[in-house]
């Protein structure tokens, strides 16, 4: 059995949201937290597994921009080309399985009906 490229690594549904989110422009953890939902005991780690895969890197602000506006610096996180691969992947696959649950075994939709009484 061959090893996967990191960016074909399983890539778990939170993380996949981070990345998103990454991508859709928002560059800070607590900027993360807000665009989806997620708390920052959650976004953080998220955070380091990715960048340890290499599927986002990151740098800290000047200290004179965070002082200059009257905050703690930011350390700002962008996606890499191998982590915009890892997204399109978990796109994919998190959209079949949406549609799963959905439109349920016999590919009926589900979604607007209620369960066992």
């Amino acid at each position: 059995m061959g090893h996967k490229r990191e960016s074909e690594a399983y890539i778990t549904y939170p993380a996949a949201l981070v990345l998103a989110a990454l991508a859709n422009g928002y560059h800070y953890g607590f900027d993360m937290m807000d665009a989806t939902a997620l708390a920052s005991g959650t976004v953080y780690p998220i955070l380091r597994r990715l960048e340890k895969k290499g599927l986002v890197r990151s740098k800290w602000e000047d200290v004179a921009v965070a002082t200059a506006e009257g905050r703690p610096k930011r350390r700002y996180y962008e996606i890499t080309g191998t982590g915009q691969t890892a997204l399109a992947a978990a796109s994919k696959r998190y959209t079949v399985a949406a549609r799963k649950l959905l439109l349920g075994p016999a590919g009926i939709e589900t979604s607007g009906l209620r369960g066992r009484q």
